[in-house]
C-alpha cells in the first residue's frame, strides 16, 4: 500500500470551475454596462434641469431690466443695480433679490448684452455646450429652438419691439 505525503497530494479538478470564472466575468461586465447606462440617463436629466433652471433665472434677469428701465427710464449699468437693496429706505419690489449664477456654468459669469444708450439689456449664459431642449419654448423665447448652444439663449428687454408680444 502506498501512503501520499501531503505534499505530494494528487490534486483534483473540478471540471466547471473554469465556466463559473467565465460566468462571473461575464456579470461583472454586464453590471458596469448597466451602470454606464444609468450614468448617463442621470447626466441628460440633471442637464434638462439646469436648462429648466437656466431659462427661469433668465426670465428673472429679463423682468428685472424691464422694471429697471420703467421706473429709471435707462437700462442697468452692472447687474448690481438689479438687486434689492437691503438697506434701502424704499424697499424696490421688482428688482432681484440676488444676483443669480448661471446654472450652465456653476458661476455667475453672464454675458451681458450691451444696450445702445449704455447699460445692458439683457444676459446670455456663457456656456458653449450644446442644449438638449430644442422646442416648446415660450413665445417670447421663439428664436431659441435655433440655438446651437447656450450662448445663443439671449434674455433681453427690448422696450421697442419688432413684433407684437416681444416686450417681455
Amino acid at each position: 500500500m502506498r501512503r501520499f505525503s501531503p505534499r505530494c497530494k494528487p490534486r483534483l479538478r473540478k471540471s466547471g470551475s473554469g465556466f463559473t470564472y467565465l460566468g462571473i466575468l461575464a456579470l461583472i461586465v454586464l453590471i458596469g454596462l448597466m451602470l454606464a447606462m444609468a450614468g448617463e440617463v442621470a447626466s441628460t436629466q440633471a442637464q434638462r434641469e439646469r436648462e429648466a433652471e437656466l431659462l427661469f433665472i433668465g426670465h428673472q434677469y429679463r423682468d428685472a431690466i424691464a422694471f429697471f428701465y420703467r421706473v429709471n427710464h435707462r437700462f442697468p449699468q452692472t447687474p448690481a443695480e438689479l438687486v434689492q437693496s437691503a438697506d434701502s429706505a424704499t424697499p424696490v419690489k421688482y428688482f432681484l433679490r440676488r444676483l443669480y449664477r448661471d446654472p450652465m456654468t456653476g458661476a455667475a459669469d453672464w454675458s451681458l448684452i450691451p444696450a445702445a444708450n449704455g447699460g445692458f439689456m439683457g444676459v446670455a449664459s456663457t456656456s458653449t455646450r450644446a442644449p438638449l431642449k430644442r422646442a416648446g419654448f415660450d413665445l417670447v423665447d421663439t428664436d431659441f429652438d435655433q440655438a446651437e448652444k447656450y450662448t445663443d439663449w439671449v434674455f433681453i428687454y427690448d422696450p421697442l419691439p419688432r413684433f407684437r408680444g416681444a416686450a417681455h
